[in-house]
């Protein structure tokens, strides 16, 4: 993809390539001087004129390669609806890759007869060489969520899946291989998984394959009104806005619900897909419930191990504790928090996708 900045280095090599060799002819040239000069600004005109016309043509380039690499996103990661049977939902997807809309992370909820199902995972590496794995894996659970009676056998689904998408590559990497599989760089790619179902009363099932666990996030309880005030006393002072992470103030909002409680659920993790076969029986554990009122947000590890120059490692559970329940908000809040400690260069992608139990 072309970026402004190869933009910028283009058209300034073209114009000192063109007037370094109109300044040399003319001075190389037995002449007055001036004449000289006036004939090398009439060539460095044209020249001026060649450079904006080529810089037009490479931000347009540019403007329709990110046209393209945005369809292929959306494509990849549909938006999420904001609701799901009950469920507040919010998500979005970060590229460690400059100038890059995709990558290697994936996640996804759909409503099934089996409860909500929502997956969230990470491919190997990052950048445009891991959207393959996570296209092969998402198509995969976006149509066994549906089929399939238990995650294990969605899960069984999607490793199959991805290891059509290894051999695949394989194959193309190294096309005189005839029946026998390659020894590949493909060879050696996985995803970690983690798959959750969420019934109607709440309770949450759970298959995990080497992903982060997901926090559980329960809001602060609402502070009942003093029965008799003394005259004259004042108010209590408002808690402090962490910045970035709730509503401006004077715009008329309310303020945001506090958590008072955040946990990471936890359980039995297999290792991710495409490292070791599944075992022979596979079967979901219950991780939690997921109570009215109650907010779960799920993650890739590029957001825990997101370091700041100091090498300090982002506080995602502090940042948690602080940051409004809205979804919405929350995925902002987190993201913005992330860059301010990364100073806007991530060393991985990152995932985010927060549900909340509107249900009574």
């Amino acid at each position: 993809m072309i970026t402004r900045g190869e933009t910028t280095r283009v058209r300034r090599v073209c114009v000192a390539a063109w007037g370094g060799a109109a300044v040399s002819w003319e001075l190389s040239t037995p002449g007055m001087l001036v004449p000289s000069l006036a004939t090398c600004a009439a060539f460095l005109l044209p020249a001026t004129g060649c450079a904006l016309h080529i810089r037009r043509g490479l931000l347009a380039e540019l403007r329709r390669s990110q046209e393209i690499a945005g369809a292929a996103q959306r494509a990849l990661l549909r938006p999420l609806p904001g609701r799901i049977g009950g469920l507040a939902l919010a998500a979005a997807q970060l590229s460690a890759s400059r100038g890059a809309a995709v990558g290697g992370d994936l996640y996804e909820a759909v409503p099934t007869a089996h409860g909500i199902r929502v997956v969230i995972g990470d491919v190997r590496g990052h950048g445009l060489p891991a959207p393959g794995a996570a296209a092969a894996v998402l198509g995969a659970f976006r149509e066994a969520a549906y089929d399939e009676p238990s995650l294990g056998g969605v899960l069984r689904r999607m490793e199959r899946a991805l290891g059509r998408h290894v051999r695949d590559r394989a194959r193309a990497e190294h096309p005189s291989a005839c029946p026998a599989e390659p020894e590949s760089p493909a060879a050696e790619e996985f995803v970690t998984v983690l798959l959750l179902q969420i019934a109607e009363n709440g309770t949450l099932r759970a298959l995990n394959c080497g992903h982060p666990w997901p926090y559980l996030i329960r809001p602060a309880p609402v502070p009942e009104p003093c029965a008799a005030g003394s005259r004259g006393s004042a108010p209590d002072p408002a808690p402090q806005r962490p910045a970035g992470l709730g509503p401006e103030p004077g715009t008329g909002e309310r303020s945001p619900q506090r958590a008072t409680d955040v946990r990471p659920l936890g359980g039995e993790t297999l290792p991710p897909l495409g490292v070791v076969p599944l075992p022979p029986a596979l079967r979901a554990h219950v991780c939690g419930e997921l109570r009215p009122g109650e907010t779960l947000f799920l993650h890739t590890d590029g957001a825990e191990d997101a370091r700041d120059p100091a090498g300090r490692f982002f506080p995602l559970r502090s940042v948690l504790a602080q940051a409004p329940l809205t979804p919405a908000r929350l995925v902002a809040g987190v993201h913005a928090a992330l860059l301010r400690h990364t100073g806007g260069r991530l060393a991985d992608d990152v995932a985010l996708l927060v549900l909340r139990n509107d249900r009574h």
